[in-house]
């Protein structure tokens, strides 16, 4: 499949007044099992699952791994270089715990303990920027020299992590290079074909309609009988008749008995045709009343009306095309809902089988079957005209019999007669009743379940075809991280041009990034959700106060689509407040003294998205993380409570106490 094949996907409208509410499009959840540690994992492969939890932008989870690992006695240059990393990153130094930056002072002085190598550089290189500030004014010129000296993996995840802590001449020097990499990587990797892929929800499992129960077994049940009183009804009759006239008895009856299989062999495919059609008329309205009203069903009429509306056979007209297939698509809807109904799943997640049966139509009518079963009752003429033909000449035969065998006979005989050819048409019917629905029932049932296997293997293969398709075109989460990080280094270059700043001119700054609804997100087990609109707000800390930049942001196509400035000093802020709600989310307030309450949605409530080896509280933990909420929050809460005098308290003008590195 490509792409030129993949369904349209209309944009959903919607609007809503700064920081309001509206609906959110579709969630999904992927299930991966990146994140996972299994309970008998050996502490090499729990560092892997930390170092996947750092580059995807997970430093809380990130952090906890590594603890566990290094308590475990996995220690090495290679795991205390991640560890501090993780320890630092979306971090500044006044928001470490004591313990923390005693065991950086610990891994500082106990630097020459590890064995030399890239690790141990790229370990000594971190501890060499952390003691910076205190150096003298040709050191920065030493140290990035040391930096750039690195394995370009190396390098570009200590910038990445260590963006809070870096400082003075050696952050103006790193910046441009910083932001000439978000330029050259923010559309790597076919970034706008495939981030679509992402929040589509893992489709649902192919299903078609099994044949329906068989009757045969009681029909075959009570045939015996009725065919044993058929026969000795017929037999009684017969005996009557030859008594009275035994060549006319035998005429009549050679005539019967070749009238019989006659009318079996011909009736039978009229009678099956016709119970056919009529039980499918009985399923379509059942399912017509059935589903009226229903959402999903709705939902599934609508995708059917759009596939088929832009999927036309060469030479046919829209309008003509969905008149003649008016009653195929009410067919498809019905049996789409009856599967799918009752799963509790979204539309989208039957998207393409909604897809594979349109284009399953199209080619049905290329080669001229899509309306063979609408006409499936028509036996051919000559068919139906020599059935009627053999049943008159059968009643006319019986009647004869009857004739026969009453005209020979006394009165007495004469009604025994008449109740023998009563009970022979009787017991004829019920006997003949229950072999057409015997035969009818295995002839349904071997039909229905051919054509179910056959439907069910298509339905996989399409099914297949477009997971592997999904799964193919389905950005990482590295790369949905990496492209994040890009559009968050120019968004901050373009704030700084904006302000004509240097990047050494701010005191501090974070940026907050919350959903911008209408949105779709998706997240894989154990992760963070990751949103296509976000709003982004830059709060960049300077000495004449505080700027913030918000913008919202289409994360596909790396697009913004407003943008919205203020200013305001650092006594403006007065006090710093989170809401947060089970059902609902939790909320930034933030409450200026000169200006009402700014209410901003952090996340969205995802207890109902919850997998159930998955852990609430870990989970926000990590949300929290990914969107910048806890720096954001700890450096407003801050300047709402000190003021300018922040600065003096938190910013220090002298390195932490972690210098030595040999």
């Amino acid at each position: 499949m490509t792409d030129g094949s993949r369904r349209k996907r209309v944009p959903v409208a919607s609007s809503a007044a700064y920081d309001s509410t509206v609906g959110i499009q579709a969630e999904t959840v992927h299930n991966s099992s990146v994140y996972i540690v299994q309970p008998d994992a050996t502490p090499q492969e729990q560092y892997k699952v930390g170092v996947k939890s750092l580059q995807d932008g997970i430093p809380s989870r990130a952090r906890d791994v590594f603890n566990d690992v290094i308590a475990r006695g996995y220690d090495n240059a290679e795991v205390r270089f991640h560890w501090v990393l993780a320890l630092l990153s979306t971090r500044a130094f006044h928001e470490l715990s004591r313990e923390e930056t005693k065991q950086l002072h610990h891994v500082a002085a106990h630097l020459g303990e590890y064995a030399e190598g890239e690790w141990k550089d790229a370990l000594r290189a971190v501890f060499e920027l952390l003691r910076l500030p205190s150096t003298a004014d040709g050191e920065p010129d030493r140290v990035l020299k040391r930096l750039r000296a690195l394995p370009p993996g190396h390098r570009d995840a200590i910038i990445r992590h260590l963006d809070l802590i870096l400082t003075g001449g050696l952050k103006d020097s790193l910046w441009a290079e910083n932001r000439e990499r978000a330029e050259a990587d923010r559309f790597a990797n076919d970034r706008t074909q495939r981030v679509w892929a992402y929040f589509e929800l893992d489709p649902a499992e192919p299903r078609a309609l099994p044949p329906g129960q068989s009757t045969a077994a009681a029909a075959r049940e009570v045939l015996p009988l009725w065919a044993t009183l058929f026969a000795a009804t017929t037999g009684i009759l017969w005996i009557f008749a030859l008594l009275a006239n035994p060549a006319m008895a035998v005429l009549e009856l050679t005539v019967a008995l070749a009238a019989v299989p006659t009318a079996a062999y011909f009736g039978r495919q009229w009678w099956y045709q016709d119970r056919w059609l009529k039980t499918r008329s009985r399923a379509s309205q059942a399912d017509g009343h059935a589903t009226a009203g229903d959402g999903f069903t709705n939902s599934v009429h609508q995708a059917f009306h759009h596939c088929f509306s832009t999927q036309v056979p060469p030479g046919c007209a829209p309008d003509l095309w969905l008149h003649q297939t008016a009653r195929i698509r009410f067919d498809l809807v019905g049996e789409v809902a009856f599967l799918y109904r009752a799963s509790r799943i979204h539309v989208d997640q039957v998207g393409w089988l909604i897809r594979h049966l349109t284009e399953d139509a199209l080619d049905r009518y290329g080669k001229g079957t899509l309306f063979k079963q609408r006409h499936r009752s028509e036996l051919p003429m000559g068919t139906r005209t020599l059935c009627v033909i053999v049943l008159v000449a059968l009643g006319t035969v019986i009647s004869a019999l009857l004739r026969t065998a009453a005209s020979g006979a006394g009165e007495a005989y004469a009604v025994l007669a008449v109740l023998a050819a009563a009970g022979a048409v009787c017991f004829g019917y019920l006997a003949g009743r229950s072999w057409l629905e015997a035969w009818g029932e295995d002839h349904r049932l071997a039909t229905e379940t051919q054509a179910y296997v056959e439907e069910l293997a298509a339905r996989r293969a399409a099914y297949a075809t477009w997971k592997n398709f999904l799964d193919g075109k389905r950005p990482s989460e590295q790369e949905m991280e990496s492209w994040l990080t890009c559009d968050k280094t120019l968004l901050v270059d373009e704030a700084l041009r904006h302000y004509e700043l240097t990047w050494r001119d701010p005191i501090a700054y974070t940026i907050l990034m919350t959903p911008a609804r209408p949105y779709k997100r998706g997240r894989v087990r154990n992760g963070p959700w990751r949103y296509s609109r976000y709003t982004f707000r830059l709060f960049l800390v300077t000495q004449d106060g505080m700027r913030e930049i918000s913008t919202d942001y289409d994360f596909a196509d790396a697009r913004s689509e407003s943008e919205r400035r203020s200013n305001y000093r650092f006594d403006a802020l007065s006090s710093v407040q989170v809401a947060e709600h089970a059902q609902v989310g939790y909320d930034l307030e933030l409450i200026l003294t000169n200006g009402p309450a700014r209410i901003i949605r952090v996340k969205d409530a995802d207890t109902h998205q919850l997998a159930p080896d998955e852990n609430a509280q870990e989970i926000a933990e990590i949300n929290r993380d990914a969107a910048g909420f806890v720096h954001t929050f700890r450096l407003l809460e801050g300047i709402a409570a000190d003021g300018k005098g922040w600065i003096e308290r938190n910013i220090p003008h002298t390195p932490p106490p972690f210098l030595t590195t040999d």
